[in-house]
């Protein structure tokens, strides 16, 4: 076993895919026109071994009767709502919301190459084998972030928030919250308790930042054909209308098609959420604010953006 394959030992499931994410990343890194940098992708990419030289392996193209590959289907989706939240967490954070977490972080390296205010504090938020995993790789690397970072072993079907606090975070801070790629991968009961969760911890002015999709013929065949074991990855997330969820519970939502937020970019609707297509569903990217608003403040980072 290599030193690499240690580092990656334990890294399963869902843990894994963000190795996939942190491929796609890698892939938009190396455009010549790429949305956003990210050198620390290929850095968790190498660190894993043969688990992550395994997303090298992975169906880029047409995939047979299915229909289009994996990488194919998800590439401008990952680079458009990278960009997109990137955006929305800098700006919600030089608007004075300096308290930032990261729910279910994976190989997220926002910490480490996004543009941070001072006394920007960031809370990683995943399973302690992940973040020991994220933390060998990056001093190995020699990285050093950007703001100040506290990471948080935690399972988020347990009572996080309790861990969360115990690390230092304020509920009385207005706070950005991030779960990228996350709701729509959890169950009904799993995403209301969570979503329930991040607002019970949500002072007045504080924002989530979050995407979520439908799954289609097209995406499920893609995954399947990946591994079998990400099949059942898309549970479907509230069992309302996330909009609709957001108003009842006290937040002020901007909900956006990524296609829409992709063409902003000079990208084509990503082919998963192509209404076009057959077998496809509807995707979105959402910036919600928890009332009462401050006078003049309302969601804006998800239209306009500039890449960094």
């Amino acid at each position: 076993m290599t030193q690499a394959d240690e580092r990656a030992e334990g890294l399963t499931g869902l843990a894994e895919t963000s190795l996939g994410v942190a491929f796609l990343r890698d892939l938009e890194h190396q455009r010549a026109d790429r949305l956003f940098a990210d050198p620390f992708a290929r850095l968790f990419l190498d660190a894993a071994g043969d688990v992550g030289a395994s997303w090298t392996n992975v169906p880029s193209g047409p995939s047979g009767p299915a229909g289009p590959g994996f990488i194919d289907l998800m590439a401008d989706q990952v680079a458009v709502r990278t960009v997109a939240l990137d955006t929305a967490l800098v700006e919600a954070a030089a608007a004075g919301r300096t308290q930032v977490v990261l729910l279910a972080c994976g190989m997220d390296a926002r910490a480490y190459r996004l543009g941070w205010p001072a006394g920007t504090r960031v809370f990683q938020v995943d399973f302690a084998a992940v973040l020991d995993f994220r933390t060998r790789a990056l001093r190995a690397a020699g990285a050093s972030p950007r703001c100040e970072v506290v990471d948080v072993a935690t399972d988020l079907r347990e009572d996080w928030g309790a861990a969360l606090r115990a690390a230092g975070f304020d509920p009385t801070a207005r706070t950005v919250w991030l779960a990228e790629g996350l709701v729509y991968g959890l169950p009904s009961v799993a995403a209301d308790g969570l979503l329930d969760a991040i607002s019970a911890l949500s002072a007045p002015g504080s924002t989530l930042a979050l995407d979520h999709g439908e799954d289609g013929e097209l995406l499920r065949a893609a995954r399947t054909a990946v591994s079998p074991d990400f099949t059942d990855l898309w549970q479907g997330g509230p069992r309302t209308e996330l909009d609709v969820w957001f108003r009842r519970g006290g937040w002020a939502p901007l909900m956006r098609d990524i296609g829409l937020v992709a063409v902003e970019y000079g990208r084509p609707t990503p082919k998963a959420f192509d209404p076009r297509r057959a077998g496809t569903g509807r995707g979105w990217l959402i910036q919600a604010m928890r009332q009462p608003l401050p006078a003049g403040d309302a969601p804006q980072g998800l239209a306009g953006a500039s890449a960094p």
